[in-house]
């Protein structure tokens, strides 16, 4: 004889086991904000005993909402997505939602196959921060026109879109920390930065560009640096700036791993930091603390990016999903110069 399954997997069964209707039992596991506590907590206590589990995507067909937000980031061990991350993933807990966090890898096929599998996966809703590469956003197309919501921050579509943008300050702050280098006494400022197709860098390099012509410094076209941003790369801009004199008296790094590479290449060298190189990164990685000496750089903070991010998305979830506005305003979130030891 089969043995008799006493577990009440049904939410029939556990309206019947705690003489409730089946629509409150619905309510309780959906987060509605309008059940008792006391009905709530009685709910949740049965749940974990019997250790029910919704048929999500069942739920998903019969009510068009799956709870479920998709998330597609460059790389998840990039400091500034991760705390963003973080974020987003216990801010949206709190009101019913799960994440799928998903990595391009900086690889535009793979972002086009993940914005595929998500709109095949039901999400009610998707969060992007784009590859290095993307400047067309069509295969996002497939989910705007499908009703389904999309918040791209960070690296976000430089032409209109019909999505939610949210994005750093990056002009004011590589207008910061370019300022801050000159009004220090240095005149002979390299600049290196990411491709110059991605927003952020466009952005940041108008910022340092815009505080050179304000102060009356001259930009030096051979001391711009246009590339990814790794280690191996800073130290081929390295070697090509310090192959002959006159030596630039200040370097701004576009990311701390550029500007502690720099610092590490200084050190070889003896250059002396910051008596005959100042040095100034972007991001606030929590290395550039503990070095010696301590890196001057941008805080883009982003818990406070992952809150904004958590907050709009609600919104237009709040208001049935309702398409954005192509000529909506973006929403930018602040920035700040952190000032130490190395400048």
């Amino acid at each position: 004889m089969k043995k008799k399954n006493n577990k009440k997997n049904s939410i029939q069964e556990l309206a019947a086991a705690l003489q409730l209707s089946p629509a409150t039992i619905s309510r309780v596991l959906n987060n509605h904000p309008h059940v008792h506590e006391a009905t709530r907590s009685k709910v949740m206590t049965m749940v974990e005993q019997v250790g029910y589990k919704r048929n999500i995507m069942a739920s998903g067909l019969r009510t068009n909402k799956t709870h479920t937000i998709g998330l597609i980031v460059p790389r998840i061990s990039m400091f500034v997505h991760t705390e963003i991350i973080t974020t987003i993933q216990n801010g949206l807990h709190t009101h019913g939602y799960n994440l799928i966090i998903c990595q391009s890898n900086d690889s535009l096929e793979i972002e086009k196959d993940l914005a595929l599998t998500l709109y095949a996966s039901r999400v009610d809703a998707v969060i992007v921060a784009c590859t290095l590469f993307t400047t067309d956003f069509s295969h996002f197309d497939i989910l705007t026109q499908n009703n389904i919501p999309v918040v791209f921050y960070d690296r976000v579509p430089v032409k209109p879109y019909p999505a939610c943008i949210i994005k750093g300050d990056d002009f004011r702050g590589a207008y910061l920390a370019t300022a801050h280098l000159i009004e220090l006494g240095s005149r002979h400022i390299a600049y290196i930065s990411g491709p110059v197709g991605c927003n952020i860098y466009i952005d940041r390099y108008a910022g340092f560009e815009h505080a050179m012509k304000q102060y009356h410094v001259p930009v030096m076209k051979d001391w711009i640096f246009y590339h990814e941003l790794t280690a191996e790369n800073a130290r081929k801009a390295m070697h090509r700036l310090f192959a002959r004199k006159p030596w630039p008296d200040a370097i701004l790094a576009a990311n701390d791993t550029t500007a502690l590479t720099v610092l590490a290449f200084a050190k070889e060298r003896g250059i002396a930091v910051p008596q005959d190189l100042r040095i100034v990164g972007y991001s606030n990685d929590p290395r550039s603390s503990i070095v010696t000496p301590s890196i001057t750089t941008v805080e883009q903070f982003p818990g406070r990016i992952g809150s904004v991010i958590v907050t709009e998305l609600l919104k237009i979830l709040k208001n049935d999903r309702q398409t954005v506005a192509i000529d909506a305003a973006p929403i930018i979130t602040p920035v700040e110069l952190i000032r130490r030891m190395s400048t």
